[in-house]
């Protein structure tokens, strides 16, 4: 996956959130025992954290940081939040060297495994959040199979990339095969 893909499931994520209310936050995020504001929080979070391991490369861990945004930001502030660590992914996934690896613990990723990490951890949580703030939001089918090729080379999404996402997230029963309750993607290159 490519730089692209980042800054498309972040428009994706815009476009499902921009209308929540700045008290619209406080709910819970699907099946998350997080709000809806911890969970787009920790998708800015994910979003920095791996365009640090795009850019540092470091071998055994992430970098000792976290990102805080104060209580009373509302929705543009958070959603500006989250469009900013997606820009420095997609930036760092542009310019990294060919060859790169940064440390996660599903697997080393290179650069393109990180982007699919930041896309699927973008179009997930926006599921998890509009549980609560528009139940009829569904997520794009193009970008769930680009994240399931990357993340599950092994799995054939079918004709429902979103379904077979969610699935394999723990989220969703997909073919007849309820939700498992631990899972994990392959961050290594294939």
């Amino acid at each position: 996956m490519r730089a692209e893909d980042v800054e498309n499931a972040v428009t994706v994520l815009a476009g499902a959130l921009g209308t929540v209310p700045d008290d619209g936050w406080s709910a819970p995020a699907g099946p998350l025992d997080w709000s809806c504001r911890d969970t787009v929080v920790h998708v800015a979070d994910d979003l920095f954290g791996y365009a640090a391991q795009v850019a540092l490369a470091p071998p055994d861990d992430y970098p000792p940081f976290e990102i805080v945004v104060p209580g009373g930001v509302g929705t543009a502030g958070l959603l500006q939040v989250v469009a900013t660590g997606g820009a420095m992914l997609a930036a760092a996934v542009r310019t990294a060297p060919a060859g790169v690896r940064g440390w996660h613990p599903y697997g080393d990723a290179d650069a393109a495994g990180f982007a699919a990490m930041g896309v699927a951890e973008v179009l997930v949580h926006t599921h998890d959040i509009t549980r609560a703030t528009d139940p009829a939001w569904a997520l794009p089918a193009a970008p769930c199979r680009d994240v399931l090729a990357r993340l599950w080379p092994d799995v054939d999404a079918g004709d429902d990339p979103a379904r077979a996402l969610l699935h394999h997230t723990g989220r969703a029963s997909w073919r007849g095969v309820p939700a498992p309750d631990r899972w994990r993607w392959y961050g290594a290159p294939h």
